[in-house]
């Protein structure tokens, strides 16, 4: 996936200034797919030069502002994009190379950036949980209002939380029997 991909896909969603997409992008599709506002600048900038994109000129605004919005040639490439292929993306995490780093070496430095990861992934169960309450939890008690586009994005919103969950209940464990370990020597 490139990030035009999940840039086209937040314009169709509405079609946006570039802070404006930056500021969306970040409350949204940066919780799978994160990207600096220079590369969301690059890439747009890009896929203006490709056409699957163009501006809007507001009459009233004599600034540098341009709304974007997709254009055929973009949709057609998300569509085409959509029916393509992917394997499920690997685990690549630094962490569980320091650790087998750490299994190796035996430094005992780990326990604190453990406990760091810890917390922030509480905080991040706790900031999916809160979004989660704001915009989904009507359709738990009243499916019938739901559309296919809100379940899908509660769908992959549920995901990020099951994720955060696993990460936590993983620390938990992991942290206690690993200062229990480095007692021991």
């Amino acid at each position: 996936m490139s990030l035009s991909h999940a840039l086209l896909t937040s314009l169709i969603e509405k079609p946006s200034t570039g802070s404006e997409l930056a500021r969306r992008f970040d409350r949204s599709m940066g919780f799978f797919w994160p990207a600096t506002h220079q590369q969301i600048y690059r890439e747009l900038s890009g896929m203006l030069q490709k056409g699957w994109i163009s501006t809007l000129e507001d009459e009233h605004y004599t600034g540098r502002k341009k709304t974007y919005q997709v254009e055929a040639l973009g949709r057609s490439e998300l569509t085409e994009w959509i029916y393509k292929q992917s394997p499920p993306a690997p685990l690549r995490e630094e962490l569980m190379v320091r650790l087998r780093a750490e299994a190796q070496l035996n430094t005992q430095q780990l326990l604190p950036e453990l406990e760091r990861h810890l917390k922030l992934h509480q905080h991040n169960l706790h900031v999916y949980q809160l979004i989660y309450t704001r915009d989904f939890a009507t359709y738990d008690d009243h499916p019938q209002l739901q559309d296919q586009t809100s379940y899908i994005h509660k769908m992959i919103l549920q995901l990020g939380i099951n994720q955060e969950v696993g990460w936590i209940e993983w620390l938990e464990q992991l942290i206690p029997q690993l200062r229990l370990l480095q007692n021991k020597t």
